[in-house]
């Protein structure tokens, strides 16, 4: 549905245009050029725009925990006004029409819904259902509970993960094993998703799970988490008792506080994304309130967001700019127009093409924005 927004908080917007701009501009264009031109200094950069195989993290592994994050900052502010009126009947509505369409974009994006065939459909197997998952839970927890019950209920999800993780095991499969092949979390998405799991192939010989090791149905519970360290965020936000300084002070303290468990934790729960670890999860979060910390500082408390208010262009529209990117082949008509230059430009033109791509997905959101008119989920 496309519906008109009115006031938001900006350093939001912009962190959430920055982390779109980053995905469906920055790294395609940069990946395109790392491929057409042998360059140590754009080797050294990809690093950092290349998911890592299995332990560590990288700066491309933050984009999906920053998405889900900032849709938990936004979840204090959009609830208040249902929860004031005591109005959980229509709120859960709301929250339910959001996560449906959200599964169903991810379905569309990831899942091969397009595709119409049905021995070709993944349940799960997307960010924007992530992003539903960890706001269905995040949802009942803020509508039911204080903010110390909020607290105490994360916490039984990161820990609750990391006990199942650790002390859970069948078929080979867990207690304490963080490999690939051999944790609890793949156990779980092959039993239980099976051939609707993504990256599947039926075969003669039964079902042959490739190289795919992304979780997603034990791996929810530290969605959840995500998202509600978001909310936690937005409570801060949205505090009348602290100042503005003093916001981007508290920020910043929980998020380097949060990196350091999350580092610690590590040693014995690897820092893994694929599976979305406990430890992944505090780190990869206190990373997102030290981002929170200084877009907010930055844009709302000095008032610096005129020079990167364009990035609200994607901010404000950030699930039609990621659907746009995931499912509309923009290169097609890059090449119908311009392949002609192919022969002047020789290496260069394939990142030129990549360059337009992109940018034809930046003057539909902004055509749109100058209008105000914005994809409501």
């Amino acid at each position: 549905m496309m519906n008109r927004i009115n006031s938001r908080l900006e350093s939001l917007d912009i962190l959430r245009g920055f982390d779109l701009f980053c995905l469906v501009f920055f790294q395609p264009v940069l990946s395109s050029l790392a491929r057409a031109f042998d360059n140590d200094g754009l080797t050294a950069i990809m690093t950092q725009f290349r998911h890592v195989q299995w332990e560590g993290f990288v700066f491309w592994d933050l984009i999906m925990p920053l998405f889900m994050f900032m849709a938990g900052v936004s979840m204090p502010f959009a609830f208040q006004k249902y929860l004031n009126e005591g109005s959980k009947t229509r709120l859960y509505k709301r929250v339910l029409k959001r996560v449906l369409l959200l599964w169903i974009f991810g379905m569309m994006c990831q899942g091969n819904l397009l595709a119409f065939d049905f021995h070709k459909i993944y349940l799960y197997s997307n960010t924007l259902q992530a992003i539903a998952m960890g706001y269905l839970i995040s949802a009942v927890l803020l509508i039911h509970l204080g903010i110390r019950g909020q607290l105490v209920a994360t916490a039984v999800l990161l820990l609750g993960y990391w006990g199942i993780m650790t002390f859970v095991g069948a078929d080979g499969y867990g207690r304490g094993d963080f490999t690939p092949d051999k944790n609890f979390a793949e156990y779980l998405d092959r039993t239980v998703l099976g051939r609707f799991r993504d990256g599947v192939k039926v075969t003669d010989a039964g079902l042959d799970f490739g190289n795919y090791r992304y979780t997603w149905l034990l791996s929810s519970l530290n969605f959840g988490v995500t998202v509600m360290t978001g909310v936690f965020a937005g409570h801060i936000l949205k505090s009348s008792k602290i100042t503005k300084v003093n916001k981007a002070v508290w920020l910043l303290g929980l998020g380097i506080l949060q990196v350091i468990l999350g580092v610690l934790w590590g040693l014995q729960m690897p820092i893994i994304k694929k599976i979305w670890t406990s430890s992944m999860t505090l780190y990869s979060s206190g990373l997102c309130f030290i981002l929170m910390a200084i877009f907010y500082y930055v844009i709302d408390c000095l008032g610096k967001g005129k020079y990167v208010g364009w990035l609200k262009i994607y901010g404000m529209n950030s699930i039609l700019a990621y659907l746009l990117f995931s499912i509309v082949d923009f290169s097609s008509v890059v090449h119908s127009l311009f392949f002609g230059l192919e022969q002047f430009l020789g290496k260069g033109y394939q990142p030129f093409a990549r360059l337009c791509s992109v940018s034809l997905i930046f003057l539909i959101l902004y055509f749109l924005a100058k209008r105000k008119v914005y994809l409501k989920v």
